[in-house]
């Protein structure tokens, strides 16, 4: 990494004694979010279910248990004439509607931006509601990465981009990822994969289909380490699946228990 200070930025120093040290700043740090060492969630938008976001860490693919993918989601907008960067803007305004059905994304009001916390409620088999979350970890004009809290299916990042290629505007979503704990991977092993493929080719089909396009997603997958992390096994206790479950089954008690509580506050 370059230490020099770039000419344009000629704030960035800071004067020891009589000498003037250059402080690195890199061109784009704008759009990085600042290092947090938990989330937090303050307001949740009217309708989220906020749980299992507060007071979590985020997890990169090191820290997940299962084995490591790269899969890659793309599609081409041919006939389309939005450039890389509206694509992006498109995208990041509207992102929760190019979703599939039942699938929910609480981002901010403005759009994504670094640092924001964005609460997902999501549609699991036997009508589980997975409660959890997203950290907007970079956003410029043309990408934006999301980083997974504890507890989230993967640990590791997805990153949405556009860019041009043989003059035809692209979209594509891109993820670094492990399952999170050993529950969540065998999941993946009986039908999680497939669904997650079929989750990213309906958010890009919908995305071509606003802009004018109906192209077919290409679909690239490797798997990067075959090999599981059975040290991290314990990310189980964090596992927002379970959690939320739990939580369901606790719903008949607490709408029970609601008119003692109103009680109480009289």
């Amino acid at each position: 990494m370059s230490v020099g200070l770039p000419p344009e930025d000629p704030k960035a120093q800071e004067a020891v004694g009589e000498v003037e040290i250059p402080v690195a700043v890199p061109r784009d740090a704008e759009h990085w979010a600042k290092l947090v060492s938990t989330l937090d969630v303050t307001n949740a938008p009217e309708g989220a279910v906020n749980r299992n976001v507060t007071g979590k860490s985020l997890v990169s693919p090191i820290q997940g248990f299962g084995k490591m993918w790269q899969k890659t989601y793309k599609v081409p907008l041919r006939g389309a004439e939005a450039t890389p960067v509206e694509v992006i803007k498109e995208w990041k305004a509207n992102f929760p509607s190019f979703w599939p059905p039942r699938n929910f994304f609480y981002g901010g009001l403005t759009g994504i931006a670094p640092g924001d916390v964005a609460l997902l409620n999501l549609t699991m088999p036997g009508r589980l509601k997975l409660s959890t979350g997203v950290f907007v970890l970079f956003a410029d004009d043309e990408s934006f990465t999301f980083m997974n809290p504890q507890g989230h299916m993967f640990a590791g990042w997805i990153t949405f981009s556009s860019y041009r290629k043989s003059d035809v505007t692209v979209a594509q979503a891109q993820v670094l990822i492990r399952a999170n704990d050993p529950i969540y991977e065998i999941g993946m092993m009986l039908g999680g994969h497939g669904k997650e493929d079929k989750f990213w080719n309906q958010t890009l089909t919908n995305l071509s289909r606003h802009f004018g396009a109906d192209e077919e997603v290409e679909t690239q997958i490797v798997c990067v380490d075959k090999k599981r992390q059975w040290s991290k096994a314990k990310n189980v206790w964090h596992n927002a699946a379970i959690r939320s479950g739990i939580y369901m089954a606790g719903t008949p008690f607490r709408l029970m228990a609601k008119p003692f509580r109103a009680d109480k506050q009289l």
